[in-house]
């Protein structure tokens, strides 16, 4: 007997996506505009493997951000892409996770803002999981030195403390920059609301699996695929092993 599936109609509300072409589909993934062109669930579709040459067919680029502004200062997010470095084989693996830039800018005036005077703080997936994990009278702190490891060790010093409010209504973020290459004291400081940290974890929840490279594997998982890195093959890993012991 012949059965004929009926497809649910396509969503009238495009979903949220890094690239503007949007593909109707109920499983679709968000794709960075990296080397790796992550593919869609589509029934006989045949994707052609990217390389990090054949940037042509990728979609254009998509710049997003999100920011807080407040009296003392502005805070703006904006994500990085994960790296990725071909192997022998044809396939990819990360090379270095992404991370969220965060930049800071004082005030000036009225909703005026000086953006030369910005510092920046990167902050990584473990971090972020941090600052997710705060509870209302929880309080962290961040240490970053970009020149660590080299020849300029110790001359420039970043820390992202997160505090609570005294009034309980949110976290203060206060980013204290100290560069003794350019003579820079700054210490930027701004509070963050309940419901402004609310959206934080959401953003930081979403994208943290795109920042290890996770919906580039998912997206190339085909039904007749019994020879990838991440199967039971492998003996140090996989359910099989792990009942089998």
């Amino acid at each position: 007997m012949l059965l004929k599936l009926a497809l649910p109609p396509p969503p009238t509300t495009p979903l949220l996506c890094f690239s503007p072409k949007f593909i109707p589909f109920s499983h679709s993934f968000i794709t960075f505009n990296n080397s790796l062109k992550c593919r869609h669930s589509q029934p006989m579709a045949q994707a052609a493997t990217q390389t990090p040459h054949s940037v042509e067919a990728l979609p254009p680029r998509v710049y997003v951000n999100h920011s807080i502004y407040k009296g003392k200062a502005a805070l703006t997010l904006t994500p990085r892409q994960p790296e990725f470095a071909p192997l022998e084989s044809g396939a990819f693996k990360v090379s270095k996770e992404g991370h969220v830039l965060l930049q800071f800018a004082p005030a000036v005036g009225m909703r005026q803002y000086d953006w030369e005077r910005k510092q920046i703080f990167s902050l990584s997936v473990g971090e972020m999981g941090t600052i997710i994990s705060l509870g209302a009278r929880d309080s962290c702190e961040f240490f970053h030195d970009p020149s660590k490891g080299k020849s300029d060790e110790g001359k420039v010093r970043k820390v992202l403390k997160v505090e609570p409010l005294p009034d309980g209504s949110g976290h203060s973020f206060k980013l204290s920059v100290q560069n003794k290459l350019l003579n820079v004291d700054e210490n930027i400081y701004i509070p963050v609301t309940k419901a402004e940290i609310a959206v934080l974890s959401s953003i930081f929840n979403f994208i943290i699996p795109y920042m290890i490279g996770w919906h580039t594997f998912a997206n190339s998982i085909k039904p007749d695929d019994s020879n990838g890195v991440n199967n039971n093959s492998n003996p140090r890993y996989g359910g099989d092993y792990e009942w089998n012991r």
